[in-house]
Parts: structure tokens; sequence; C-alpha cells
């Protein structure tokens, strides 16, 4: 299932990370980990944001993505069920 992960951090974790040089290598770390179909990083509501999208073969997987954000950078983590163009139609049509 295609997930949405968003990853709010703690800013001032967040800013240790930065200032120590350390945020790069743990981001790339995580997202080697994670392997994410894409991942995007912005400001939202003034803070730190991650925004990745991951194909979760099983809600086991959910520490497994979640884990690094909570342990190295104090985030808040949302996880939501998403679709693609393709899922929408397909499920759209199952309506009929």
């Amino acid at each position: 299932m295609r997930v949405l992960l968003k990853a709010t951090l703690d800013t001032e974790k967040s800013n240790e990370l930065v200032r120590s040089g350390k945020m790069a290598d743990l981001m790339r770390e995580t997202l080697d980990h994670m392997k994410p179909e894409a991942a995007y990083f912005g400001a939202i509501g003034g803070r730190r944001t991650a925004l990745l999208v991951i194909d979760m073969q099983d809600s086991s997987d959910l520490p497994r993505l979640g884990e690094p954000f909570f342990m190295e950078m104090n985030a808040d983590v949302e996880v939501c069920p998403i679709m693609n163009g393709e899922d929408l139609a397909k499920g759209l049509a199952q309506l009929r």
C-alpha cells in the first residue's frame, strides 16, 4: 500500500544536527533505508518537514519507517494511505 509519511522535525534537534554537519548524512542514511518512491522537503507550519511517498508492504513496516525520525530527529510523524491516478481510477471503477 502506498503511504505518505510526513515527518515534522523538532526545531532544536534539527538545528543541532545542521550545526554539527550530521543532518545530510542522517537524512541520506534514512532515505537509503526507506527507499521512498519520492521525497520532498520544505517548511510546513514553520518547521522543517519531510514528505515521503513509500510503498508499505505490511503494517509491520511502520516501526522501520517511523523510528528513524522519532529517535534521531525528535520528529512528529504521520502516515496516511494515498493513491496515484491509476489507483484512484481502479478504485472508482469498483463503484460501478
